[in-house]
C-alpha cells in the first residue's frame, strides 16, 4: 500500500475547506453534509458516484463530552491509541463494490496553544506540519457489504511525535490542534486506489478535534 498512498496525496493546510480536498485532476465537489444538529454532525466531502453514503460517529455523545472541555490527544514516541477511540458506521455503500477506508489527521488551524489558567490559549504559529500519512484500515480493500455489517473501528491507529517514525505511525506536533478525517475509496481493478480518476468521499466530524499533548492538561 505504501506506492498508492504516496499517489492518493491528500492536501495538508490548515483551515478552511479548501484544504480538505483529497487532490485529483477531477476535484470533488465540495458539499456541505448534514447540519450540526444531526445525528451525524458530519461535513461531507463527495465526488461524483459516492453519493448516498453516510457515516455516523459511534459514541458520539462522549466525544461532545471531551469536546466540550477541549479534547487532548496523548503522543508518544513508540505511538498511543487514540481515546476516546474512533469508530463509525457506514450506510449507502453498494454492497458488491469493493471499498477502500482510510483515515488521516490533518491540522485545524496555524496556531500553537499552551495551557494555563485552566484553559488553552494561542501561544504563537504552529510549526511546520509533518508530511501527511495515510492509515488505511487492515480490512481493506472489502466490499460495502463487509462494510456495513458491523461499526468500523480504527483503534489500532496510533499517534505519535516521533518524525523519523519508521511504523507508519501519524506524526504530530505536540500542543498543536489537529482534526481527523475518514476518507471512502472506491477500490480499482488492481483492488488500490491512486488514479486520477479514484472515486471518493471524505467526512469530519468537527467533534472529534484534539490537541495532542505529551501528557493531559487538563484535570477534567
Amino acid at each position: 500500500m505504501a506506492d498508492q498512498e504516496e499517489t492518493f496525496a491528500i492536501q495538508n493546510s490548515p483551515g478552511g475547506s479548501d484544504s480538505r480536498e483529497l487532490q485529483s485532476d477531477n476535484k470533488p465537489e465540495k458539499q456541505n453534509g448534514t447540519s450540526g444538529k444531526s445525528p451525524s454532525s458530519q461535513t461531507t466531502y463527495i465526488q461524483q458516484g459516492m453519493e448516498g453514503i453516510k457515516v455516523y460517529l459511534h459514541e458520539r455523545e462522549l466525544w461532545i463530552k471531551f469536546h466540550e472541555v477541549g479534547t487532548e490527544m496523548i503522543i508518544t514516541k513508540a505511538g498511543r491509541r487514540m481515546f476516546p477511540s474512533f469508530k463509525v458506521k457506514v450506510t449507502g455503500l453498494n454492497p458488491k463494490t469493493k471499498y477502500i477506508l482510510l483515515m488521516d489527521v490533518v491540522p485545524a488551524d496555524d496556531h500553537r496553544y499552551k495551557f494555563a489558567d485552566n484553559k488553552w490559549s494561542v501561544t504563537g504559529k504552529a510549526e511546520p506540519a509533518m508530511p501527511g500519512r495515510l492509515y488505511v484500515h487492515p480490512d481493506s480493500p472489502a466490499t460495502g457489504a463487509h462494510w456495513m455489517r458491523q461499526l468500523v473501528s480504527f483503534q489500532k491507529l496510533k499517534l505519535t511525535n516521533n518524525h523519523l517514525d519508521p511504523f507508519g505511525h501519524i506524526i504530530l506536533n505536540s500542543m498543536h490542534k489537529y482534526q481527523p478525517r475518514i476518507h471512502i475509496v472506491k477500490a480499482d481493478e488492481n483492488n488500490g486506489f491512486g488514479s486520477k480518476n479514484t472515486a471518493f468521499c471524505t467526512h469530519v466530524f468537527p467533534e472529534t478535534a484534539f490537541i495532542a499533548v505529551t501528557s493531559y492538561q487538563n484535570h477534567k
